[in-house]
């Protein structure tokens, strides 16, 4: 059933407005199919209730089309402009599958002997750069649609923020909870072979990192197996996974750089006066009150960088409780309270609740946990102005169109998550560098600026012949021996999300997208890689 304020004939009027059969760049749909092949299916299957992973993005992807059609038409010339738009139509019909899905199914000995077979699954989206990167999940949920997706979301979340990456996802069809550690590290190894044997890795071929499920221990597996097999004659062999311990290449920052990212996002959007007018708030983050599902590592620092700059955290959503304060609650204390307990239920500093804290008002809700918990069946109750997605695909299709016609900012996964993108192509740098960010530059960086100050001390004291210590301010002195690793993963994620934010902005306003900030990220996304194909070509083709 679909949501009473969408009747069948609505959508399909909704669906033939976003076919684009009237936009000024699609005034001959008989050239070329490209990406105009289904609609109406894809259309009514994106808006339905339960839509799945493949629907949502597809829905999205055919919405951002036709105006994805117009921007690349402003740059890119082959011919006359129905050949520019028949290459154009038929590149965005190249970038709307996947390159290459892998399906994996192969037998581990469990520790009470019995032999399990265990189903994983790597997809590759986009070759238009490469290597390809994206998170490992291990999930009872994972299927090969969901990962085709998720692997979708990280081409266009790469494209977005520039970073030279195509999109890929795997996922493991399992519960990691019902394993030993040594079992998930036989999967985990096992499954990397499997990959490697089949060219689905390598530090210029596919990048894997962490997601749902799996952390800093699996990446050290899959680099360690990596390395001790198929890329044993591989000098970048650590390059080949992301997300690592520092000890085995890792880089400092990434832990909080998901968290970092989302708040740098949300911050430059909170800073903008036009958006907050429109959903009736003033700018900036100070005071703004402030839920967020899921404290797992992505909630916990979110907590942590709002509440550092004024932010109000009042409400906490976990799978076993969840807990609520409207005076806000003390981020370092809840830390420190999950640490020693393991749970966030009984924190002193709030009190636990039974409701369903999404619902509560608010300004900003932060969904950080799992897909589609926003839906035709809730969506009407929520009482947030802004909602964050800091997971992939919170909300489904239908949901969001009801959002923006009730003025709420959704400010899309396609961007809030490029903080965790950023750090892993940081990550790649420094392991394909092999030499950490700074540690050339260290000693030289600080006898330089003991040289400027003894120089300024030594000019001060000769023109006024008198002592003239130079003391160094604190700020200073902390800066003196230059950038350190992690101030080099803030610098560039600070830098890469103001300009993604920026031009997401500009596309919005020249598009008059109005709210709809995500048809803004596919719209710029989708054209840097049709252009990024324009400008190389097809090979044998």
């Amino acid at each position: 059933m679909l949501c009473t304020r969408w009747s069948r004939s609505s959508i399909l009027k909704l669906a033939s407005t976003f076919r684009g059969l009237q936009h000024p760049a699609a005034t001959h749909p008989e050239i070329g199919i490209g990406w105009t092949q289904n609609l109406e299916n894809e259309f009514k299957a994106g808006l339905s209730d339960k839509p799945s992973m493949s629907d949502v993005v597809s829905y999205y992807f055919n919405k951002a089309a036709p105006i994805c059609e117009e921007e690349c038409l402003k740059t890119i010339r082959k011919g006359s402009y129905e050949q520019s738009l028949q290459m154009i139509r038929g590149t965005l019909g190249v970038i709307k599958p996947c390159n290459n899905v892998l399906t994996i199914s192969f037998p581990i000995r469990r520790e009470s002997g019995e032999i399990e077979t265990i189903t994983g699954y790597r997809s590759q989206h986009s070759h238009h750069r490469t290597p390809t990167k994206g998170g490992l999940r291990f999930s009872e949920s994972v299927d090969v649609g969901t990962i085709d997706a998720l692997a979708k979301i990280n081409s266009f979340t790469c494209s977005l923020v520039d970073v030279p990456f195509g999109g890929a996802k795997g996922g493991i069809k399992i519960n990691p909870e019902n394993y030993t550690n040594r079992e998930l590290e036989k999967i985990t190894r096992r499954f990397t072979v499997e990959l490697a044997k089949k060219g689905f890795m390598g530090p210029g071929v596919d990048v894997m990192g962490p997601d749902l499920g799996t952390g800093e221990q699996e990446m050290n597996w899959i680099a360690d197996t990596y390395r001790n097999t198929l890329g044993c004659q591989d000098l970048n062999a650590h390059a080949s996974v992301t997300g690592k311990s520092q000890l085995m290449g890792g880089i400092h920052g990434r832990e909080s750089s998901a968290g970092k990212g989302l708040y740098l996002t949300t911050a430059h959007f909170l800073d903008n006066a036009d958006f907050m007018k429109v959903v009736r708030l003033i700018p900036g983050v100070y005071n703004k009150t402030i839920i967020i599902q899921g404290y797992g590592n992505l909630g916990r620092h979110t907590c942590r960088y709002f509440s550092r700059d004024g932010g109000k955290v009042i409400g906490i959503v976990e799978k076993d409780g969840s807990i609520y304060n409207p005076d806000g609650i003390d981020h370092q204390a809840l830390a420190d309270w999950v640490e020693q307990t393991g749970s966030i239920r009984d924190f002193p500093g709030a009190e636990n609740t039974d409701k369903d804290l999404m619902l509560e008002p608010c300004d900003i809700l932060i969904p950080c946990a799992v897909e589609k918990v926003i839906d035709s069946d809730n969506v009407d109750k929520l009482n947030a102005k802004i909602i964050v997605e800091g997971a992939n695909c919170t909300m489904t299709p239908l949901a969001y169109e009801m959002l923006l016609k009730r003025n709420v900012l959704v400010i899309p996964d396609l961007i809030v998550n490029s903080g965790s993108i950023c750090s892993a192509y940081f990550e790649w740098l420094k392991n394909m560098r092999h030499v950490s960010f700074g540690r050339l530059t260290f000693k030289y960086a600080r006898e330089a600026n003991e040289h400027l100050l003894n120089s300024v001390q030594t000019s001060i004291e000769t023109l006024f012949n008198t002592d003239c210590p130079i003391i160094p301010s604190a700020e200073f002195a902390s800066k003196m021996s230059g950038a350190s690793e992690k101030d080099f993963v803030n610098s560039g994620l600070n830098y890469t999300i103001e300009g993604s934010v920026d031009a997401v902005n500009k596309v919005a306003k020249s598009q008059n997208l109005g709210l709809d900030l995500r048809q803004a990220c596919y719209v710029l996304a989708m054209s840097k890689i049709v252009t990024s194909y324009a400008t190389a070509g097809y090979t044998f083709t």
